[in-house]
């Protein structure tokens, strides 16, 4: 007996040895194993995928589809893998659904595996994450499911999903939920349950034959434990007849061997054996090395169950005669170690990928910090322009305030000088008429003093006031009059604040007061092509005269005021873009006389 398990061992042994140094020289003879083949397949579109740089929500599709073949072949740990990594770009993508679909399918890997824990945390995740109430609820149903310890509790949570599957019309999924169904019924010890369970499961994948016979075996499993040897034999055979009518080997091989089991239960020992045999036979007649592996160990198991250690030894010495020609003959060995080469390549990709998604992370940061920088830079160059354009508009605001009050002193002289002269002459009461006339038009001033532009209205009242107390002094020496174009709206139009008085200041002062006999002023306003044409005439001494005439000081009076309002309309001009003009001129021969013209646009706004 211990020579037998010595013998065994060294079998495991040079089996596995034989298994690694047989993957790098054997070529592919036989049959394909579809199920790898569909493995490799998949596993080469993922490496297509990273090699080729595509899209990283194609990518994990693609990871999804190599998880779904590995869970077919009953590789879970690595289905968990892939699907993990498909389920992390969803999540980065924000696909909501579709991170809720992976964390699904990862529970029931890992649920497949007996990972309860982490199947029930997967399961919550995709409750919570799902984008209907449908998968909201049948995700909670699975996490309940697994936290529920008796089959009765868990059988409601199994029902709802059943419920909610088939008004959806997923059939994969239905089969799948009555799949659990009937496993439930086993752990209630309800053996028929379990098989109407199981024939609703079959009904939902007559589209898929594998899962066909994955669940017609478990129905003969079922039948098999309630001592119904008979349909479970019958089962058995026509899976056993169908396989071989399909040529499927792998399908034949494995139910021989289920076959074989039933027999034994039935205590037919017998035809156990001799099914058995067969498909150990078959098994290497077909390369599959596993599957002979698994039949010879059955076939031990009996004999030595016998004590037939003979017959033992036979077996052993058969299958090292074969083993050679079977590693040789075995394409699975040659698909699996295509998938691990290939797998190899997708891991080498995914940190090639990784480490040029951090040097593009890493270059989009410096990108963004150089970006920002710059912006920065310009809104800081912005504010300092604008700064300074506000500082030059202030400046020039305050120097044209400035030069609109430098008037202000010479005019209050000139009045208080009036005012004494009244005084001097004992006429009190003009004294008083003119200085209330006078407080009035300094009040005004003052209260427009800030202004730039005022209302026509305004202006021509201002004005008027002045020429009144200027009348009110030189009543003798001229008459004024102030016409207004009618169709200027006086309180809808603006003019510039105390831009006329200087002019018709110095009409007064240097040309109507030496003139001989009364004069005349006029202070006229036009509206022609939008442009409002101010005129000041008089018909004094003009200015050649004039001129000869003044003192030094008066001179240098007149010249400032034609300067300050040059000077103010230069700075209109720059600070509102109304290209204001002004002309002054003396009046041609026989004529004496001052013409003062004033252009600017019609303003309806300030």
């Amino acid at each position: 007996m211990m020579k037998i398990r010595e013998a065994l061992f060294f079998l495991v042994l040079l089996f596995g040895i034989q298994t690694v140094t047989a993957q790098d020289t054997i070529k592919k003879k036989g049959k394909v194993d579809k199920k790898m083949y569909d493995v490799n397949q998949a596993a080469a579109e993922v490496k297509k995928s990273l090699s080729e740089d595509e899209n990283d929500l194609q990518t994990a599709q693609k990871y999804e589809a190599l998880a779904k073949q590995l869970s077919a072949k009953g590789e879970y740990a690595k289905a968990e893998e892939y699907l993990k990594k498909a389920r992390d770009i969803y999540a980065k993508r924000n696909k909501k659904k579709e991170t809720a679909n992976a964390n699904r399918g990862i529970a029931k890997v890992q649920e497949s595996q007996n990972k309860t824990q982490d199947a029930i945390v997967s399961y919550e995740s995709a409750s919570q994450i799902a984008t209907d109430k449908v998968a909201e609820r049948i995700n909670y149903n699975d996490a309940e499911r697994l936290k529920n310890s008796t089959p009765e509790q868990k059988s409601d949570y199994i029902l709802s999903n059943i419920d909610l599957l088939e008004k959806e019309g997923k059939k994969e999924e239905t089969a799948e939920a009555y799949q659990q169904m009937a496993k439930n019924s086993i752990d209630r010890n309800d053996a028929k349950g379990a098989v109407e369970n199981y024939k609703k499961a079959l009904e939902n994948v007559k589209h898929k034959p594998e899962e066909a016979i994955k669940i017609k075996s478990e129905i003969a499993k079922v039948y098999a434990s309630e001592n119904e040897f008979d349909k479970a034999i019958e089962i058995n055979k026509k899976l056993i007849n169908e396989a071989k009518e399909k040529n499927d080997s792998e399908t034949q091989i494995v139910q021989m061997q289920e076959l074989a089991t039933v027999y034994f239960k039935q205590q037919d020992a017998e035809k156990g054996i001799s099914v058995l045999k067969n498909a150990y036979e078959l098994a290497i007649q077909n390369g599959k090395t596993l599957l002979a592996k698994n039949s010879l160990e059955q076939l031990i198991k009996e004999y030595n169950a016998k004590g037939n250690g003979d017959k033992s030894i036979e077996l052993y010495e058969n299958f090292f005669e074969n083993f050679e020609t079977l590693i040789k003959s075995d394409n699975s060995l040659v698909d699996s170690k295509v998938f691990q080469v290939t797998e190899d390549r997708i891991k080498h990709l995914e940190k090639e990928k990784a480490l040029k998604d951090e040097l593009i992370s890493k270059k989009n940061t410096f990108n963004y910090f150089l970006l920002g920088s710059v912006l920065l830079m310009i809104l800081l160059f912005v504010f300092i322009v604008k700064a300074l354009y506000s500082i030059k508009t202030k400046n020039k605001k305050i120097a044209l305030q400035s030069l609109r009050r430098e008037m202000n002193p010479h005019f209050i002289f000139n009045s208080l000088n009036s005012v004494n002269q009244f005084i001097s002459e004992n006429n009190e009461l003009e004294a008083n008429k003119y200085l209330t006339s006078y407080s009035n038009l300094m009040r005004n001033m003052m209260e427009n003093s800030n202004k730039d532009f005022v209302s026509l209205n305004n202006e021509v009242e201002q004005l008027k006031k002045y020429l009144d107390l200027e009348h009110l002094r030189f009543n003798e020496k001229f008459d004024y009059e102030i016409t207004i174009d009618e169709a200027l709206d006086g309180d809808a139009v603006f003019v510039p604040n105390m831009l006329l008085q200087p002019h018709l200041e110095n009409a007064i002062w240097h040309g109507l007061r030496y003139k001989e006999g009364k004069g005349f002023l006029k202070l006229d306003f036009k509206l022609k092509n939008n442009l409002i044409k101010v005129t000041i005439d008089d018909n004094g001494i003009g200015l050649k005269k004039s001129q000869e005439l003044k003192t030094t000081n008066q001179k240098v009076h007149e010249s400032r005021g034609v300067t300050n309002t040059r000077e103010r309309i230069s700075l209109l001009n720059e600070l509102y873009k109304k290209n204001i003009t002004f002309e002054i001129s003396e009046k041609e021969s026989p004529e004496t006389g001052t013409r003062v013209e004033i252009n600017f646009p019609l303003i309806d706004r300030i």
